[in-house]
């Protein structure tokens, strides 16, 4: 049976590194996955999770409710993307060119069919660029909502936004998505589940 997020963490307080190292081996992949959706390149996604990680480390001891560990990982990965984006203002939002490289190699080494995989493909590059044409409110709360499966007063506490402007941006995130994909004249991603 796998250990409580607040059993590892009380354990590393008491000096177990190897329960953090737990914590960040659970956590890696979900707070990679979501950065790499917000910034979507994956080397500046793998720096700043890193970064994301090194800031728990250091910052660990300073949290009082160990049952909102993931809300409060989330929470800086949430400030670090956005010091991220203050930093690079007058660059372009999302840098594809590594994702394209990864995603035609996950293509090539794919067993399933390769027509079907392509059109996957073609439909995913579709919703991230349709992503990347939202504000980085709605876009942050549509990832932790639909691809990170969190709650909404979770997604409240990470953006630290009130509960009904997290609803809110949901919502026009979701409009806005499907009226790109409307004025783009794609039948199958007009209503798209994002």
């Amino acid at each position: 049976m796998e250990m409580k997020d607040q059993e590892l963490i009380r354990l590393y307080l008491n000096g177990d590194i190897g329960a953090l190292n737990i914590l960040v081996k659970r956590y890696h992949k979900p707070v990679f996955n979501y950065i790499l959706k917000l910034v979507g390149n994956r080397e500046a996604a793998d720096d700043l999770a890193q970064t994301v990680f090194i800031k728990c480390y250091k910052s660990l001891r300073r949290l009082k409710d160990h049952n909102r560990f993931a809300p409060w990982l989330y929470r800086i990965a949430v400030n670090v993307v956005r010091d991220y984006w203050r930093q690079r203002r007058d660059m372009a939002p999302l840098d594809d060119e590594s994702d394209d490289v990864n995603s035609l190699t996950n293509l090539l080494a794919s067993d399933d069919d390769p027509y079907e995989a392509v059109e996957a493909e073609q439909r995913a590059e579709l919703v991230r660029r349709a992503l990347k044409m939202l504000p980085q409110e709605q876009r942050e709360v549509l990832v932790l909502k639909i691809y990170q499966g969190l709650k909404f007063t979770e997604i409240a506490e990470i953006v630290d936004a009130p509960l009904n402007t997290v609803k809110s941006r949901l919502y026009y995130g979701i409009s806005a998505l499907k009226k790109i994909f409307q004025r783009w004249n794609i039948p199958e991603l007009k209503h798209y589940e994002v």
